[in-house]
């Protein structure tokens, strides 16, 4: 799958934001939900987001902005959360005409030529909800939303865009998720042998 260069870092972007989310976070040691801590828990943490993103136009943000990203982040998880994809089109079709979207060409930062589809002096969220959505709109279109998964280990919530050849990716990460189950998988099986 050709994916555009600003699509991917968009599609980054979504799945770093989703995960942000308390829900996508990992139970450690049996925590409850309520207790497992918002990776957007106030305003430095959105300034640290948009700067790891390198989101262009950030100003000054305040509480609004803080509770406009996460309903935008809310509306993001719902398009990973569906199979269907009349529901995940509207979705994004919501989100992307609540943002103004006003397709212009930039070429910025040292990046050459590409799309930004928020209006100028848009605000995070829609800045978000804009590029972000159109980039789930590209995956929607080219039949692919099976590839916005969460991460199959049992203990791990978290939301990726399996980008394999063949679609056969299940875990966030094979370096964690993956290996820590591979692993745990052979002990089972040693154990089961030995006993």
């Amino acid at each position: 799958m050709l994916i555009p260069h600003d699509t991917r870092i968009a599609l980054d972007t979504v799945v770093d934001l989703v995960n942000t989310a308390p829900e996508s976070e990992p139970p450690s040691g049996g925590q409850p939900e309520a207790e497992r801590s918002d990776g957007l828990a106030d305003i430095t943490a959105l300034y640290d987001f948009a700067r790891r993103h390198r989101i262009s136009g950030v100003g000054e943000l305040h509480e609004k902005d803080l509770r406009a990203v996460r309903d935008v982040r809310a509306r993001f998880a719902e398009i990973f959360a569906t199979d269907d994809s009349q529901t995940a089109a509207s979705l994004v079709n919501t989100l992307v005409a609540a943002a103004g979207t006003t397709p212009q060409l930039s070429n910025h930062d040292g990046y050459d030529w590409h799309v930004h589809y928020f209006a100028p002096d848009a605000s995070i969220a829609d800045h978000l909800a804009a590029d972000c959505g159109m980039a789930l709109a590209f995956i929607v279109v080219a039949g692919e939303q099976e590839r916005l998964r969460r991460c199959e280990a049992p203990d791990c919530r978290h939301a990726f865009v399996d980008l394999s050849r063949n679609r056969s990716r299940r875990y966030c990460s094979s370096r964690t998720c993956g290996n820590r189950l591979h692993v745990a998988a052979y002990r089972a099986r040693r154990k089961e042998a030995a006993g």
